[in-house]
């Protein structure tokens, strides 16, 4: 028979190994984001500004009418089946192709850019993308990891790509896409001062971790839906080449391609939101 000492001590044992368990599922939690974020979807943005327009004595009602048709085409994402292409952390080498293909079907897309050996190296591109009447927005200057870094390290990741859009394009960014869609409350906030809002994604290649091109397009076709917002990475080889198929196959599906702001037009992001 057993002795007590030995019952105890593998009872302090599997409780020493419960505990560890335990610390280890709540650290996983907590850097995988697990806590939960509050985020809108486009249609939402858009039915709140069709209920602001209803409203007697706002006037909203014709400049509704007018958010959807000036400087936004005649797309009403309210009865078309809209879907948004975004592009994140360029421009690259790969970008010029892109833009030739997406000039070629009409279709526009959201840029997320990157500062740092991207809207420096390439500013004749951020030019092009904002003059061909894409959506240009910002990705952070290097890709920090906001909610690792302190507020002034994020205003400085913010701030600087911003400062260069407008010095590029004449138009100041109010998107931001969050390095790998991890944020929070300090974030939030700071985007909020600076007139951003967040736009994560509810589809994704996952691109970055392959260049077969069939694969991506599998992948966006699967994930696809109405009132989408598609993450792709034009800085990977094998993105820019799926781009033509992906485009066709929803053209079939009955998608029409717009811009973020189309996708929630006649409302718009406000500073400081998350929208996916």
């Amino acid at each position: 028979m057993p002795s007590l000492t030995r019952k105890m001590t593998k009872t302090g044992t599997r409780l020493r190994v419960l505990a560890t368990f335990a610390a280890t599922a709540s650290l996983t939690l907590a850097l995988s984001g697990c806590t939960k974020l509050e985020t809108q979807s486009p249609s939402s943005v858009r039915n709140a500004a069709d209920a602001s327009a209803t409203e007697p004595g706002t006037g909203a009602g014709a400049n509704g009418a007018q958010a959807r048709a000036g400087g936004l085409g005649t797309v009403d994402c309210a009865h078309a089946k809209c879907i948004a292409l975004t592009f994140d952390a360029g421009p690259s080498e790969n970008s010029a192709r892109l833009l030739d293909i997406l000039k070629e079907k009409q279709v526009p897309a959201t840029f997320f850019l990157l500062g740092k050996r991207h809207i420096d190296t390439y500013p004749e591109l951020v030019r092009r993308m904002s003059d061909e009447g894409h959506e240009v927005a910002s990705h952070t200057w290097t890709h920090k990891i906001l909610t690792d870094a302190d507020p002034d390290e994020i205003r400085d990741e913010l701030e600087r790509p911003n400062r260069e859009i407008e010095r590029l394009t004449g138009k100041r960014p109010t998107l931001m896409r969050p390095p790998q869609g991890r944020t929070d409350d300090t974030v939030h906030g700071i985007c909020r001062e600076l007139g951003l809002a967040e736009v994560l994604w509810s589809v994704t290649a996952k691109d970055y971790k392959t260049n077969d091109s069939d694969l991506i397009t599998e992948r966006v076709l699967d994930q696809s839906s109405r009132d989408g917002i598609i993450l792709l990475h034009d800085i990977y080889d094998g993105t820019v080449p799926a781009v033509p198929g992906i485009i066709d196959a929803l053209k079939k599906r009955g998608y029409v391609f717009v811009t973020v702001p189309q996708l929630m037009a006649p409302g718009k992001a406000e500073p400081g939101k998350v929208y996916r």
